[in-house]
This record gives structure tokens, C-alpha cells and sequence, in this order.
């Protein structure tokens, strides 16, 4: 009944009204995760040093490895969990999620025990300056501590979202964040602790995200009954959730080596100053852009449901609004980093030397940020209405198309520039083609439907 109910607000309730019931629970939690990055970035600034900051970017690669595999274990099995309940088999299901858990604990620990065995040869391939090391050292030798953490709330959290309990989701992701923000002052500032205070204020927080989650599970609150039979691996579920879980296994992954090519780049063009503001910036761009994830997120139902429904017009004002929504959003914060850029660097360390040098750098990537939710839009809407390799193409064009080439080409031919020019230049490439891709195929869905192409966005 209930699904019923969900199928007919997707398929007649206003499109505006859909679209910020879908997007705003997305965005509240993933905007609270990147402030919480931003407020760990200030209090590493103020209270270790601009170098730490530079620590915690040569971290970057780990931990998007991390994150990497957790994602690929979530969303994968997120999806056998959700089909199956749909379909009935709701035993299928159960297995689905306790595979899940127990993949998540083993790549856990063993993420853990490389990361102890290797971690001199993994900072040195992370670009990892003399100065820079220590830090990266200090910091990740706790982080590793806690990597089961980390990943078992990451990837069971998308079985959460699965069963249709969004708020849930929402509420054990705040929770790690806000949690995080209270105790980085203790252990920084109180406690003295350093970058070390700042790793285990992330293992704290992600260790009562993991007890959260299975309070919520063992309790049974879930409506996914996990019983100890369903925790025994089973080669053709965890066969299912690894290869449905792949392409965010490699989006993520494709992130962990573009870091590692710039911080390598950034040490031998511009220096441990450089890398510490490619590692603020990187977390800057990820805060302003969460709002136009949640636009994202909310867009991909409404957009599939009423495809698959036959109701093309209502897909053209779903398209139409997103990327109108997502362009003001994208155009917003363009204005907001370009006019207050110095006072964002103020905000994370006193020495001017990070303003000069992090300014510029901050305007030069951010130029084309007003396009980028047409970017971002378009590749949901192909994968929405289930056109994999245009989905899977430009999802992966900017980074792997056009990013990974431009990092490794243009430092060559331009130098410290050279390496943070590759993104605008790559944002524009990728935006410029899927805005033309998207015009061609909502068009050719208008004409199979005959039907006129409306006025605004998407007509000539």
C-alpha cells in the first residue's frame, strides 16, 4: 500500500514539490559531512599548523580507498536488498545485508593491517614531502586503528537507505559528523594532541556510527532481520553485490589516483604550501557542491519513474527543473568562493602565506563551477532512464577522460598552473558534452512521442 501510494506521488504530485521532498533529506546529511570536514580542516589549521593540513592531503588516497570499496559494498548490496524485498524474497535480502556487514568488517581490517605494513612505501607514493610525512604518518597510524569503523558505517549505511528508511541514514551520519566536531577542540586544543587528536576525534565518531547502526540492526528496528545464518558468506550474493558495486568502486578509485597525481605533482611544482591549499580546496569545492548531490539524488526517481511511466513531459519538467535548480545552486556558490576567497582561507590558518598562495588557486578552479550541474544532471538522467553506456561515459568523463590526461599533460607544458588549470578546463569539456548529449536525447523523446519541444531549458 505504501509503495503504492510512493508510485503515485512520483507519477502526478507537482515536480518542484518532488524534487525538494526527495533532495532536502540527501542534502542536509551530506552537507553536515562536509561541513564537518571543513571545521576538522580549521581546528587542524589553527591549532597544529598549515603543514598538518598539508599531512591530511597526502591522507586523502587511503581513506578515498577506503571509502572506495565501502561505497562499492553499500550501493552493490543496497541494490540486491531493495530488488529482492521488492520481489518477495525477502531471505535473499537478509543474506544480501549480513554478507554485506561481514565483507565490510574484513575489508576493514585489512585496509588495517596493509596500511600498518606499508605505510612508509604508501605515503612516499602518495607524494608525501619530508615535511609532510610526519604528519601523514601521525594521522593515518591512528585512522588505521579505526578503518573497520569507518568502513562498516559506510557501507551499511546504504543498506539502511535500501529499506526506505532515509531519515535513519540521515540521523547516523549527523550523528559521526557532529560528534567529530565536538571533540576535535578537546583533543587538539585541551588535550594537545595534534593531528593525532583530529584522527581520533574520526575513529571516535565513526565507532559510534558503527555502534548506532548496529543497535539499529540487532535491535530490531531493521526491517532487514540479520540472524547469524545470514552473516556465512555466500559466493553468488557477494558475486551479485561486488560486481552491481563496481562502478562505484571505480568512480571512487579513479578520485584516490587523481589525488595521488596531484599531490605528486604538487611536490614537485609548487611545494608543501600547495598541497595543504589543493587539499582545502578539494574540500571547499565538496561542501558548496553537496547541495547539488542532494538535487541529484532527488532528481534520479522522479526522472526514471515517470520514464518508465510514459510520461515524457513530465520527465522534460523534471530535467529541466534540476538543472535549473542545480545551476543556481552551482552558480551561487561560484559567486560566494569567487567574492569571498581570501576570508575562506582566513578562516583556516592566520598565515597570510596561505591566503596568497590559495586565493588565485581558488578562483582558477572554480570558474567554470556554474556548469557543472549540467554535468552532474545529465549523467543521472541517462542512468534514470537506463541508457548504461552514455551513463557510464559521462559519469566518468571528467574525471577519467579528461582530468586523469590533463593533471599528467598540462604541469608539463605550464607547471604549478598548468596542474590546477586541468580542472576548469576538464569541468568545461565534460559539461559542454553532456549538455549537448542530454539536448539530443530529450529531444529525440519528445519527437518518438511526437510531441512539441516546450519552451526554457532544453529547447533551441
Amino acid at each position: 500500500m505504501i509503495a503504492r501510494q510512493r508510485d503515485r506521488m512520483l507519477g502526478t504530485e507537482s515536480i518542484g514539490k518532488l524534487l525538494i521532498r526527495l533532495s532536502l533529506p540527501a542534502s542536509v546529511a551530506m552537507i553536515v559531512t562536509a561541513l564537518y570536514n571543513l571545521v576538522d580542516s580549521i581546528f587542524v589549521g589553527r591549532g597544529v599548523g598549515v603543514e598538518a593540513i598539508g599531512g591530511l592531503t597526502i591522507s586523502f588516497p587511503f581513506q578515498m580507498l577506503v571509502m572506495a570499496f565501502s561505497m562499492m559494498i553499500g550501493t552493490g548490496a543496497a541494490s540486491v536488498v531493495s530488488r529482492n524485498l521488492g520481489a518477495g524474497n525477502r531471505e535473499r535480502a537478509y543474506r544480501a545485508a549480513g554478507n554485506a556487514m561481514v565483507a565490510a568488517l574484513a575489508f576493514g581490517l585489512t585496509f588495517s593491517l596493509l596500511g600498518a605494513l606499508f605505510l612508509s612505501p604508501l605515503l612516499r607514493l602518495f607524494g608525501a614531502t619530508p615535511v609532510l610525512a610526519g604528519y601523514a604518518r601521525d594521522y593515518l597510524t591512528v585512522i588505521l586503528t579505526g578503518t573497520v569503523f569507518i568502513s562498516f558505517a559506510m557501507a551499511v549505511n546504504n543498506l539502511v537507505r535500501a529499506e526506505g528508511r532515509a531519515a535513519v541514514a540521515m540521523a547516523t551520519m549527523i550523528l559521526g559528523a557532529v560528534m567529530n566536531m565536538l571533540l576535535d577542540p578537546i583533543f587538539i586544543f585541551v588535550l594537545k594532541m595534534g593531528i593525532r587528536g583530529a584522527a581520533l576525534a574520526t575513529v571516535i565518531s565513526q565507532a559510534l556510527s558503527f555502534t548506532f547502526l548496529l543497535y539499529f540492526f540487532a535491535g530490531g528496528r531493521s526491517s532487514l532481520k540479520v540472524r547469524l545464518r545470514h552473516l556465512l558468506p555466500e559466493m553468488s550474493v557477494l558475486r551479485e553485490i561486488f560486481v552491481l558495486g563496481f562502478p562505484a568502486l571505480v568512480r571512487q578509485g579513479v578520485g584516490s589516483v587523481l589525488v595521488i597525481l596531484m599531490n605528486n605533482a604538487l611536490a614537485r611544482y609548487g611545494g608543501d604550501i600547495y598541497i595543504a591549499v589543493f587539499g582545502l580546496v578539494f574540500r571547499i569545492l565538496h561542501f558548496v557542491l553537496m547541495p547539488v548531490l542532494g538535487i541529484v539524488q532527488g532528481s534520479q526517481p522522479i526522472i526514471g519513474y515517470n520514464y518508465g511511466a510514459n510520461s515524457i513531459p513530465r520527465v522534460k519538467r523534471a530535467v529541466r527543473l534540476s538543472i535549473a535548480v542545480a545551476t543556481v545552486l552551482s552558480a551561487g556558490g561560484f559567486l560566494l568562493l569567487m567574492t569571498l576567497s581570501g576570508a575562506v582561507f582566513r578562516l583556516f590558518s592566520g598565515d597570510p602565506a596561505l591566503a596568497e598562495a590559495g586565493v588565485p588557486v581558488l578562483r582558477l578552479m572554480v570558474l567554470i563551477l556554474p556548469l557543472v550541474g549540467v554535468q552532474m544532471i545529465g549523467a543521472t538522467y541517462f542512468q534514470a532512464v537506463g541508457k548504461a553506456k552514455p551513463a557510464m561515459f559521462l559519469g566518468l568523463s571528467r574525471q577519467v577522460i579528461f582530468l586523469l590526461p590533463l593533471v599528467i599533460i598540462l604541469p608539463r607544458l605550464f607547471g604549478l598552473w598548468g596542474v590546477f588549470s586541468a580542472f576548469p578546463v576538464a569541468d568545461f569539456l565534460s559539461s559542454i558534452i553532456t549538455g549537448l548529449w542530454l539536448l539530443k536525447d530529450v529531444r529525440s523523446l519528445t519527437a518518438r512521442k511526437d510531441e512539441p519541444v516546450p519552451d526554457g531549458l532544453l529547447s533551441s
